[in-house]
C-alpha cells in the first residue's frame, strides 16, 4: 500500500514546516542549499579536471566526480522527504561521510597518492572542513525528522482523548 501524500490528512496547502514527513523543513532548508551547491561545487570541479587534467591524478578527479553524484543524491533525498527520501538522504550522508574520513586519512597518510586535492582531501580541507562536517550534521538532521515523523504517527494512530465521563 502507498503511503499517502499527508499522513496526517493535512489540507494540499499545509507548509513543509507543518508536514512531520518533510526533511527539508526549517534548518533542512540550509542543508538542501549546502548540498545542493557542493553537488554543483563538486561536479563543476571534476567534470573540468576529468576534461583536461586526467591523466595527471586520475584517482583524485574521479573521487571528485563520486563525491559530487554523492552529494546530488543527500539533494534529491532530503527535497524528496518522507520515508523513502529520508532513507535516500541517509544512505548518502552516511557513504559521504564514509568517503571522507577514508580520503581524508588516506590523503594524509599517502600524499603521493593524491597529487591533486579532491573535496574530501584531509577532510575536506580545501572547503572549510564543511565536506567532514555536513554529513554529521545532515545525518543528526534525518535522525531528528524520522523521530517527528514517528511520533506524529503514533499521535495520528491513538484515539481521541475522551473528557472523563460525569
Amino acid at each position: 500500500m502507498a503511503e499517502p501524500d499527508h499522513p496526517l490528512g493535512e489540507p494540499a496547502t499545509a507548509g513543509a514546516d507543518d508536514d512531520p514527513e518533510a526533511v527539508a523543513a526549517g534548518p533542512g532548508r540550509v542543508l538542501v542549499a549546502l548540498y545542493a551547491l557542493f553537488a554543483l561545487a563538486a561536479g563543476a570541479r571534476a567534470g573540468v579536471q576529468l576534461a583536461t587534467q586526467f591523466a595527471e591524478a586520475p584517482l583524485a578527479y574521479l573521487l571528485s566526480a563520486v563525491s559530487a553524484v554523492v552529494y546530488l543524491v543527500a539533494t534529491v533525498g532530503l527535497v524528496r522527504g518522507g520515508r523513502g527520501g529520508r532513507r535516500t538522504a541517509v544512505a548518502a550522508c552516511s557513504v559521504e561521510l564514509i568517503g571522507v574520513l577514508t580520503v581524508g586519512t588516506l590523503s594524509l597518510a599517502d600524499r603521493s597518492a593524491f597529487p591533486d586535492a579532491t573535496v574530501w582531501s584531509v577532510y575536506g580541507k580545501g572547503y572549510g572542513f564543511v565536506p567532514l562536517v555536513l554529513p554529521v550534521l545532515g545525518l543528526l538532521w534525518l535522525r531528528h525528522r524520522t523521530l517527528v515523523a514517528e511520533e506524529a504517527a503514533e499521535a495520528a494512530e491513538r484515539p481521541d482523548a475522551h473528557p472523563p465521563s460525569v
